[in-house]
């Protein structure tokens, strides 16, 4: 404030200087409001940028087949060819067009093929927001098989899918002729869930978890993920251009797949106690370099607990992706498994 002066009538500046304490606390302040700015934007241009990911990748990578709806539940279904039913489950992170890239079009040159998407992934529905189990999986599967008009089709399942595969002839052995195995896990193994498919699932941090991946996850990565899927074949040509990632990108789908994760090996260790359950023929193919699945742990049990159950074909060389890299192997598996089912 200014004070004037009587006895000489000039003015002087009283302004009382800030503490050290007052100016580092406003400088806090101010930091604090920026870092909220920035953090604010960030969020925004993130949830933006989902959002016009999901809705590219499901304009570039729309329904292949059908949309039925299923006890009020939307299930994909492609329907291909004509003869016995044969109905073809992928595997985790996948879709229907996994199968349909190139081994379904083959198949239907003699079967009446099926290809699901599982629930919460490709185009149908989600069950529940705490991942659905093998059971559930089936029992939406199954009916609508039935709703399609299969009649005890073959049912073969890769990676995941093959435990959903396993489930379907535990649970409802009479509702298939055969089962077909595909790189799939069987029996428990060792060690946890990992870090990606803990935070994923994580029921607080999974959606922002799955948010940052889906506005921001680089092509050139998902790209090198799908390769090491693959490993030590290479994916087919067209293969990512073709499968539609972004689908399994979307955020929904991600924390779908990974639900389903976090709880698989318990069902697992539980449904392993009744494969005595299985009447039907079985073929079992893994390939004795998956990384992924182990063969020793899986496929190669079940073989020799049910000598008589399962044919086994173990496929030298091979990883993870038998129905792409080995695609012979697995048409040959299928049709021995309709011959069978005929005996």
């Amino acid at each position: 404030m200014r004070i004037c002066s009587t006895a000489t009538g000039s003015t002087r500046s009283t302004r009382r200087p800030l503490s050290t304490s007052t100016r580092s606390g406003r400088t806090v302040l101010r930091a604090l409001v920026i870092v909220v700015l920035l953090l604010a934007l960030f969020a925004a241009a993130t949830l933006w940028r989902a959002a016009r990911r999901e809705a590219q990748a499901e304009a570039e990578f729309p329904p292949e087949g059908q949309l039925i709806d299923v006890g009020g539940v939307q299930v994909h279904a492609v329907v291909m060819g004509q003869g016995p039913d044969l109905v073809l489950i992928h595997g985790s992170s996948g879709n229907t067009r996994d199968m349909t890239f190139s081994l379904a079009p083959r198949l239907a040159e003699r079967y009446r093929v099926i290809v699901f998407d599982r629930p919460g992934l490709g185009y149908t529905d989600s069950l529940n927001d705490t991942g659905e189990t093998l059971s559930q999986q089936v029992d939406l599967l199954t009916r609508a098989a039935a709703q399609l008009g299969a009649d005890r089709p073959i049912v073969m399942g890769q990676s995941l899918g093959g435990a959903v595969a396993l489930a379907w002839a535990v649970e409802h052995p009479q509702a298939l002729s055969a089962l077909v195995l595909v790189s799939a896990p069987s029996h428990e193994w060792p060690g946890g869930l990992g870090g990606y498919y803990s935070a994923l699932s994580h029921p607080v941090w999974g959606p922002v978890v799955a948010t940052l991946i889906t506005a921001w996850v680089p092509q050139s990565y998902v790209k090198s993920e799908i390769e090491s899927v693959f490993a030590p074949q290479s994916a087919p040509k067209g293969y990512a251009d073709r499968i539609g990632a972004g689908l399994t990108l979307r955020r929904a789908s991600l924390l779908a797949n990974a639900r389903q994760r976090a709880i698989l090996k318990p069902q697992i260790v539980e449904m392993s106690r009744h494969y005595d359950r299985i009447a039907v023929p079985v073929e079992s193919l893994h390939g004795t370099a998956d990384d992924t699945v182990y063969i020793d742990i899986h496929s190669e049990r079940l073989a020799r607990d049910f000598p008589d159950r399962v044919h086994f074909t173990p496929l030298p060389g091979i990883g993870h992706m038998p129905h792409h890299v080995a695609e012979d192997a697995v048409v040959a598996a299928i049709d021995r498994a309709a011959e069978r089912a005929e005996d």
